[in-house]
């Protein structure tokens, strides 16, 4: 750390503690950053939007599509990235699956959208209404249309495997501790202006007319192939700025290399025992402490987030039925959480470097319990306090409940973007290449989704109870102050490993370096041959 500082002072230590020679990696690597970003804000709101308003539908679908839907197709993608990364080159794992992304959200917007009324069985899931308690209407919804619940989970497993383990597995493996303490926080303002981008494209999108020259049949249906479109372009540009990194810069870049020699040699006893792949990954998280703690992490924020989120986006349905109108809204709370983000972002290197990893690990956790607190207060409060608060504001009480919920909502996600990410991608480096491959891939390829799946099983078993999510809200509320005290106890536990490893990481370039200048120094004393012998 006193090196950094020493070559860092002032507004540069806070705002671009990047070295000269390190442009050449570091910017190619901050555009990909920024592309799979701004896809990725996009996506998750076309999601949210084309599941939640349709027919026969709402948020009661979310619980049902992510542990009956998500969970399967997590377990699914997290065994083919790891046959594709026991095979192939990262190169290679690279282009395989953005272009298998980018050939689905083609189908899905020139055949299956517009098929979707000869696709649905809507019949079938009229029935299945008439039958089945008032609990089960998310399945049927989820059932009755079918090509929506895929979508949804095509767009989530883009944030779980194209962001998480494709771009930040990729990030780990070419920066070192020095590095990333300065380059996180640079990549973490770049996801953070991908997502005020996003949102302002959205409700771009959102507020233009029909126009019945181009293809579409409704002013929706056109936006939805306009940012599809455009996400398709992005991702292009993507795997063309990754080739050129790969060929410019990354065959010289040492800490790639090393990567490369330790992948091929993990690569050949994954091939001599191909069926343990995966199971070796989850063995990881048992056999290690270290990565017990990131696990209760990733589930504990994901659990939080989902309870909370579900609830919120149940008040915004029947706020915003029309899918146009809710898409506008979740672009404005993107942008909005766009804004927060960066401004947070700016400091984290200024905050990891002053103040360590665990007290900015600890933003997080704290942040989320503090606004959903806020939240939760307001929803349950007695009708008539609702109704006279709602007043003051020249609004209604349901009105209300969606701007407390989207400030809940973007406030989370702005933390999370600006901080969680970054220290925990930092806590995947000290690890040894192996555990750090095989670990991480079961961490955020099926940890975080445990999380979300785990919280949806609560609502699933709360709507059976209660039938509607707003009359489970209470319990909702209770479970999460539970989650929040484990997770704040994972982060002072790991935080205490960390600082060991990397304390340990700092005396062994120390003890190096001692070593080189001794033998520097003594390289000429060496010798008892007379001058002229030497010569």
């Amino acid at each position: 750390m006193s090196q950094t500082d020493n070559a860092f002072r002032g507004w540069r230590l806070v705002f671009w503690p990047i070295r000269r020679h390190e442009l050449p990696k570091l910017l190619p690597m901050f555009i990909m950053l920024f592309l799979i970003c701004f896809n990725y804000s996009i996506l998750r709101n076309l999601k949210d939007a084309v599941v939640i308003t349709a027919r026969s539908s709402g948020a009661q679908v979310l619980p049902f599509i992510k542990v009956w839907a998500m969970l399967p197709g997590a377990f699914l993608a997290t065994m083919f990235y790891t046959r594709l990364a026991s095979r192939y080159n990262l190169e290679r794992v690279f282009y395989l699956i953005i272009s298998g992304f980018l050939l689905y959200f083609v189908l899905f917007v020139f055949v299956l959208f517009p098929a979707q009324d000869i696709l649905h069985p809507h019949y079938t899931a009229d029935l299945l209404d008439d039958f089945l308690p008032k609990g089960f209407q998310g399945a049927v919804a989820m059932y009755r249309n079918w090509t929506f619940t895929l979508f949804y989970v095509i767009c989530e497993l883009w944030g779980c495997i194209v962001l998480t383990v494709l771009f930040w597995g990729f990030a780990n493996q070419v920066t070192e501790v020095a590095e990333a303490k300065r380059f996180f926080g640079v990549f973490t303002i770049g996801g953070n202006l991908a997502a005020v981008a996003a949102g302002h494209v959205g409700m771009w999108a959102c507020n233009t007319k029909f126009h019945p020259e181009l293809y579409g049949s409704s002013s929706w249906e056109q936006t939805l192939v306009g940012l599809i479109s455009l996400v398709v372009f992005s991702s292009l540009l993507t795997m063309a700025i990754f080739r050129w990194l790969s060929v410019n810069v990354l065959r010289y870049d040492k800490a790639y290399l090393k990567h490369e020699e330790d992948s091929h040699e993990v690569a050949g006893k994954v091939r001599v025992r191909k069926k343990r792949s995966l199971r070796e990954s989850f063995a990881y998280l048992a056999r290690s402490r270290y990565l017990l703690y990131i696990a209760v992490i990733v589930v504990a924020y994901n659990l939080v987030i989902n309870l909370v989120e579900v609830i919120f986006k149940d008040r915004l349905r029947l706020l915003c039925p029309d899918p146009a109108e809710f898409h506008g809204y979740m672009n404005y709370l993107t942008s909005l959480q766009g804004y927060i983000s960066t401004v947070m972002a700016v400091m984290i290197s200024f905050t990891i470097h002053r103040l360590g990893w665990t007290f900015t690990a600890l933003i997080t956790p704290i942040s989320m319990v503090v606004t959903s607190a806020g939240f939760f207060c307001f929803l349950l409060l007695p009708e008539h306090w609702s109704i006279g608060i709602a007043g003051l504001f020249s609004t209604t009480p349901l009105a209300m409940a969606a701007i407390f919920g989207g400030l809940q909502n973007c406030l989370s996600k702005a933390v999370k973007y600006s901080v969680f990410d970054a220290t925990k991608e930092m806590a995947f480096i000290p690890l040894p290449k192996e555990s750090k491959l095989k670990g991480k891939a079961a961490i955020d390829g099926v940890g975080s989704r445990l999380g979300k799946s785990g919280g949806s099983l609560i609502h699933q078993g709360l709507l059976m109870v209660f039938g509607t999510l707003i009359a489970s809200a209470p319990y909702v509320g209770a479970l999460l102050l539970v989650m929040s005290g484990a997770w704040i106890v994972a982060v002072r536990r790991l935080g205490r490993e960390f600082d060991s490893f990397a304390e340990a990481e700092i005396q062994d370039r120390a003890d190096d370096s001692s070593s080189t200048e001794e033998e520097v120094l003594v390289q000429p004393m060496t010798t008892d041959k007379p001058l002229s012998q030497s010569i």
